[in-house]
């Protein structure tokens, strides 16, 4: 397999992802109308189709604003990275087509969300706003926590597994879906998504009644896009990733699609179902309730793998 084939395989996976983002966009517009018993966009385009694209394109064109005393550097570039981070996250992904399968993808996986934080800290910091610093702190820490608990809930699987490489996940649920064997991790996995994504009920960093919007604040035009961008692919990227992680995720194109749409519908239905958690409670929630849950089942897997293992041995 050529570097040509898979650097074209890439390129056009990640046109695909940015596609997604204006429809999840749309999609979540539409669903919130509804839920709130209005419309929702429906001008644009035939039935508010190109909604997004417009928005997109208002966006770009508009003029870049820049706080007087703010960062320059880190103001311009921290939300370039983020978007950056998401992209190459994309990489581990298997599809059907040529892909950049990686030996280790569970780590780059972690290592790329764990950069993340380092944007979100970079944008705030870097606006020089109070509302922003403080959004960029709580995002930090809420990331952070959860994150550790992803860890320990993600080694679970290595323990059976015995490998990092995603398309494992795909042959090991050939007769029995993981979500079977795993239902108290899934749960767990579903929430720290939430959290990682910081989506509703945990939405923290962009806090409107609190914080006026958080973390971006003094972003606008093209900025505000790709902060926004990146967010939206990093969702669409973990409800694919639950559809491999628990789902099999390759009955076929269709039924990975059908499931990772499930999924971004459960992000969207949620937002306009459930109020904004408590800031002490998202910290507790994840050191006394998840954290211990993670630890016990990551001990419960690792003897079920070793006794495997020993067995096969």
């Amino acid at each position: 397999m050529s570097y040509v084939s898979l650097f074209i395989s890439y390129l056009l996976m990640v046109l695909g992802v940015l596609i997604s983002v204006a429809f999840m966009i749309l999609l979540e517009r539409s669903v919130l109308g509804y839920n709130q018993l209005r419309k929702g966009p429906n001008k644009v385009g035939y039935l508010g189709i190109l909604q997004s694209f417009g928005d997109a394109m208002k966006l770009f064109m508009k003029e870049q604003t820049l706080p007087l005393y703010s960062n320059l550097k880190l103001f311009y570039l921290a939300p370039v990275f983020s978007l950056l981070v998401i992209l190459l996250l994309w990489m581990i992904m298997p599809t059907y087509s040529n892909f950049m399968g990686m030996t280790l993808g569970g780590l780059f996986f972690f290592c790329c969300t764990g950069l993340g934080v380092y944007t979100l800290l970079a944008s705030g910091w870097a606006s020089n706003s109070f509302y922003a610093m403080l959004g960029a702190m709580r995002g930090v820490a809420q990331t952070i926590s959860y994150e550790v608990s992803m860890a320990l809930l993600f080694l679970g699987f290595i323990f059976l597994l015995m490998c990092y490489n995603l398309v494992d996940f795909n042959f090991n649920q050939e007769y029995i879906w993981f979500v079977v064997m795993y239902f108290p991790i899934f749960l767990c996995w579903l929430l720290s998504s939430l959290a990682e994504t910081n989506r509703s009920p945990f939405d923290f960093a962009e806090g409107e009644s609190e914080l006026v919007s958080g973390f971006n604040i003094e972003y606008g035009s093209g900025g505000f896009a790709l902060l926004f961008l990146a967010e939206y692919a990093s969702i669409i990227f973990m409800s694919y990733l639950m559809s491999l992680f628990y789902f099999g995720g390759f009955g076929g194109p269709v039924f990975m699609n059908l499931i990772g749409f499930i999924f971004c519908f459960i992000f969207i239905w949620v937002r306009g179902t459930l109020p904004r958690y408590r800031y002490d409670k998202l910290m507790y929630l994840s050191w006394k309730s998840i954290l211990p849950i993670s630890l016990n089942m990551l001990i419960l897997y690792f003897v079920v793998g070793v006794m495997f293992n020993c067995w096969n041995f």
